[in-house]
C-alpha cells in the first residue's frame, strides 16, 4: 500500500514546520526529516498495529516498530503465526508485511518524548485519512493510553468520554472498545480497539505481562489465518 500522493505531498507540508524532530537523528542515518515513518502494508490486511510515534531505529531503517519495543510486538506475531521463536531482525521485518502498521504521528521527536496535544491535533487529519481512506481494515491493537486516546482527538464529547471510561477499566487488555472516526469531510469508519499497554521497559507494571497479553490479542484476532500465513 501506498500513501495517495496527496496526502504524501500534504504531511511533508505539515513537517516542513513541525518543531521538536530529532533532526540529529535523520542526519545521522541520511533521512529526510519531513518523510512519514508508516509502515502501511497490503491495503486490504485486516489487523493493524496503531503506537505513539517513531523511535531511533524506526527513523534508521524507514519503518514503524522496528526498535526495541518494535521488536516486541514482530517477536510475538512470529510467534503466534510459526509457533516458534523469532529468529533474527531480517526475520522481524518480513513477518510485518502482511499487517497495517501507524503512528498517531510518524515523525521522531527529540528525546523520544511524547509529541504535545498541538502536534498530534496538527497531524490528526491526516493519520485519520489514513486510516478511514487508505486502509481497509479496522482491527487495532492500540499500543500504550496515548494511542488508544488518540482516537478521541477532534471528536465528539461522548467519543472522548468512552474512550476515557474504557481506559479505566480493570479489564481494558483482556475486551475491546468500538469507536467511530470522522473526517471534516464526512468520511467516517469504526474501528474496533484491542488496546495493550507500550511495551517499554520503562513501563515496569505491564513489561512483564506484555507477551501474554498480545499472545492472547492474536489469538482471539485468529492472526495467524486472517494475514495469510495459515
Amino acid at each position: 500500500m501506498q500513501l495517495d500522493e496527496t496526502l504524501h505531498a500534504a504531511f511533508r507540508r505539515e513537517a516542513e514546520h513541525l518543531d521538536g524532530v530529532d533532526l540529529a537523528a535523520y542526519e545521522k542515518y541520511d533521512r529526510d526529516p519531513c518523510e512519514p515513518i508508516i509502515g502501511l502494508g497490503p491495503r486490504e490486511a485486516p489487523i493493524g498495529f496503531f503506537g505513539r510515534d517513531p523511535g531511533e531505529q524506526e527513523v534508521r531503517w524507514g519503518e514503524p516498530f522496528i526498535g526495541a519495543g518494535g521488536q516486541k510486538v514482530r517477536e510475538g506475531l512470529y510467534r503466534a503465526i510459526h509457533g516458534t521463536a523469532m529468529p533474527d531482525f531480517a526475520a522481524s521485518r518480513e513477518i510485518g508485511r502482511s499487517a497495517f502498521w501507524a503512528n498517531t504521528v510518524p515523525y521522531k521527536p527529540t528525546g523520544n518524548k511524547a509529541w504535545s496535544m498541538a502536534v498530534k491535533r496538527r497531524f490528526q487529519p491526516l493519520m485519520a485519512a489514513v486510516l478511514i481512506d487508505g486502509w481497509q481494515g479496522r482491527e487495532l491493537i492500540t499500543l500504550g493510553r496515548e494511542a488508544f486516546l488518540w482516537f478521541g482527538i477532534g471528536q465528539s464529547r461522548e467519543t472522548r468520554q468512552a474512550l476515557e471510561a474504557f481506559w479505566k477499566r480493570d479489564d481494558r487488555f483482556e475486551t475491546h472498545h468500538d469507536t467511530t472516526l470522522t473526517l471534516e469531510n464526512g468520511h467516517q469508519a469504526t474501528f474496533r480497539l484491542h488496546p495493550l499497554p507500550h511495551p517499554s521497559p520503562l513501563n515496569q507494571t505491564w513489561y512483564k505481562r506484555f507477551p501474554e497479553l498480545l499472545a492472547a490479542r492474536l489469538e482471539s484476532l485468529d492472526a495467524a489465518r486472517r494475514l495469510g500465513w495459515a
